[in-house]
């Protein structure tokens, strides 16, 4: 990611705080309008060309989604289209990571918790996951497939995350989506996560200590999602972001993993 698409998506994210009534809607045309300068590579091509003045591509954005979007949804895409990102790629994934931040801001619900539970789902299901997955099928067929799973069993700002993303891969894999929306929601609400494998689940008082520990050591409130897998053997292995922490072979940490036992 360049430099110019990390300053772009800081002033994007600044301008989503500001913003008055962001609510589901106006996450749902995000993602709508993500999904459709994706198909089109000539629009999102221009709409990321620097060399565009930033008004014209202002006015792209109200002529093309002015009449059917909501305010709120077009001066979040004016914004966007008037910064300077490294690639039209990068524009699109700043849209999608926009609409992501606004479904978390407009619900009370874990959502967190919710995407990480249904990337557990996915990766237990080899058959869902390639049906999910496949290039051969239809994007709308593949957004309904995960609101019915998700419907009644998890929040409606979680449904709208998932089936969304779904439709609009672009090379990329289904866990892949998921794990980058989770670190989204959690950034949107002002923590990093930790991904715990473990060979059995933490107790309360384990998992209160790992995430005081984690959150000293990293400067910021840690999220911990747990994955059990009985092959663990010799402690956990933590994940945050790039950095790995293997509690069975680093001699690093194993003052903590002492910590943890009491």
């Amino acid at each position: 990611m360049g430099s110019a698409t990390n300053q772009a998506l800081a002033e994007t994210t600044a301008a989503l705080a500001a913003a008055r009534g962001v609510d589901l809607t106006v996450a749902r045309e995000l993602f709508v309008a993500a999904r459709e300068l994706g198909q089109t590579s000539q629009l999102s091509g221009a709409l990321a060309d620097s060399a565009a003045a930033p008004a014209a591509r202002a006015k792209v954005i109200t002529d093309v989604f002015g009449p059917s979007m909501a305010p709120a949804t077009v001066g979040l895409l004016t914004n966007a289209v008037t910064q300077r990102w490294s690639s039209a790629s990068d524009l699109i994934d700043g849209i999608e990571e926009l609409a992501v931040r606004a479904a978390t801001i407009a619900s009370d619900a874990d959502v967190e918790s919710e995407l990480f539970e249904f990337s557990r789902t996915v990766a237990a299901n080899p058959e869902l996951e390639l049906a999910l997955g496949s290039r051969l099928g239809d994007a709308a067929a593949k957004g309904d497939l995960v609101a019915k799973l998700l419907t009644g069993r998890a929040s409606e700002a979680t449904v709208l995350v998932a089936s969304s993303l779904v439709q609009q891969p672009r090379e990329r894999r289904v866990r892949q989506l998921l794990s980058r929306a989770i670190r989204i929601v959690a950034d949107e609400r002002g923590r990093a996560v930790a991904t715990v494998t473990a060979a059995a689940a933490l107790s309360t008082e384990q998992a209160s200590r790992l995430t005081e520990l984690l959150s000293r050591r990293y400067g910021t409130k840690i999220s911990l999602n747990t994955v059990i897998d009985p092959t663990v053997v010799g402690g956990l292995r933590v994940q945050i972001a790039d950095d790995v922490i293997d509690m069975s072979v680093s001699s690093r940490l194993a003052d903590l993993r002492q910590r943890l036992a009491g």
